[in-house]
Order: C-alpha cells, then structure tokens, then sequence
C-alpha cells in the first residue's frame, strides 16, 4: 500500500508535481491559443462559456496551483501536489463506481511513450474485476491534422487501451505510437461502438482529446492534463469532465507507476 505521504514525495522527487518540466512559457502560450479557440488546444471542447486569458490563469492556478500572476511569465510552471493528491483521489472513486456496476470503459491516450503503463494497469483491474474494457474500431485510419499537415494514422489497442498508430508499421504490444491530441480518435472509436449496435462507455479515460472529445459528446470522462492543457480543466469547470488531475505528463513512464497503484488502491482495485 501507498500511503498519500510517499506518494507526495514521489510526485516531487520525479517532478510530476511541484516545479516541473513544462515551461510557463508553454503555458501561457496555451492559454492565449484557448482565449483565441485555437483547435490544436481545444481538444475537441466547445466551452459554453468564452474563456480569456485572465480567466484561463486564474482557473489554472485553481485547478493546479501555478502561479496566478501574469507578471510572471518565465521559468517551470509548478503542480501544487495537494491538488494532485485531491484529483487523484476523486480520479479512483469513479473508478471504483464503474467497477461497483460493472460498467463498460474505454481508455485512450495521445501519450502512449509515456502513460500507456498508466492506464493500461487500470484497464488491467477494472477488466478483472468484471468490467469490459471496449477496444472498438480497431485497425480504423484517421487522417489527422499535425504541424507536417494531415497524416493518416491507424487505432490500435495494447492492453485495451487504445493509441494511433502510422499505417502498416507492427508494433504489437508496445507504445511506440503516435503523439497526438486529437478528438478524431475517440469520436471514431464511439462511432464503431454505435455501428456495431455494442454498449457505450459508462466512462471514458485517457488524456487530451480522448477526454475532452468524449465529455464533450455527454460522455463521462476522467484524465491526466498538463499546465498546459487548459481544455481538461475547462471541461472540468464547465461539468462535461469529470475529473481533470494536474500532473506533468512527459516524464519517465516509470514514474507513473505509483500513481497507478495508488489510483487502485484508493479504488479497491489492486489484484
């Protein structure tokens, strides 16, 4: 078992909270793209609401504890562990509800070099524990937009949890997948669940589009987001995501393991 004190202490030895990678440069640079409804950072969310820079700050440093002052523009942006901790915890009471019921889940994530551990541990337990883990559409191609123009990748499963993978490349059971934020990904997936006549998900987690393009289709979604992944935190505010959790989400895989068993064990999910 983990008690929440290591657990602190891991989110800032491994800099997964605390002063982290991202740069506050980043950050702001997201928030001014999200003022503006830029899509490479809506991640597929329509805010009902228009949300400018200052608000997009201030909900920032609510949500994650960065710094709330505009005057500072320059250095690491820092996770307040607590609010790591406090998401964390309300991140495993969904899961233990959809395991009470027996729901049926999707995963996915645009990270999977980084986080498909993380998930797919999870995904591992709830599909012990008698949940169905869904694996739709799988081998479908998406053309998606990137900053080389649109290429067309194809949805993969490892683990049940699903990444997008270049076409014709066989990497079976690794994360050697594409990095993307898209919604197309899960848009597709739950368009391949409503052709097959199949259940929906009770819940949908993962990261980035996989989140905010399923709470934004009246999904319930719960995932891992950035300082500089406003949308997670916007759907959050807004009540089409469920729980959003701060957390740097480029370090070493390996890191994210005690976040998993943590995760299950507050769930009453660890085998």
């Amino acid at each position: 078992m983990l008690s929440t004190g290591a657990l602190r202490a891991h989110l800032l030895a491994a800099r997964l909270a605390g002063p982290v990678a991202t740069s506050r440069e980043a950050s702001l640079r997201s928030y001014r793209l999200f003022a503006a409804r830029d899509p490479r950072v809506m991640l597929g969310l329509d805010p009902e609401r228009a949300w400018g820079e200052r608000d997009l700050l201030g909900l920032m440093a609510d949500k994650c504890g960065v710094s709330g002052d505009p005057g500072h523009v320059s250095g690491p942006d820092v996770i307040d562990p607590e609010r790591t901790l406090t998401a964390l915890d309300a991140f495993a009471r969904r899961l233990r509800g959809v395991m009470t019921r027996g729901a049926p889940v999707l995963f996915g994530t645009g990270h999977p070099h980084r986080l498909l551990e993380f998930y797919a541990g999870l995904a591992d337990a709830l599909s012990a524990a008698g949940c169905v883990v869904l694996t739709p559409a799988q081998g479908r191609c998406i053309d998606i937009t990137t900053r080389f123009g649109v290429r067309t990748y194809a949805l993969d499963y490892v683990r049940g949890v699903a990444l997008m993978r270049e076409p014709g490349v066989v990497h079976a059971g690794s994360a050697t997948g594409a990095h993307t934020h898209s919604p197309l990904p899960v848009r597709v997936a739950l368009e391949g669940l409503a052709e097959a006549g199949g259940p929906l998900p009770e819940l949908v987690v993962g990261d980035h589009g996989w989140v905010c393009g399923a709470g934004q289709l009246g999904i319930e979604a719960i995932g891992l987001a950035d300082t500089d992944d406003p949308a997670l935190f916007v759907g959050e505010a807004e009540g089409r995501v469920s729980v959003a959790v701060p957390v740097d989400d480029a370090v070493r895989s390996a890191y994210y393991r005690p976040l998993t068993r943590y995760v299950l064990n507050r769930a009453c999910l660890s085998q």
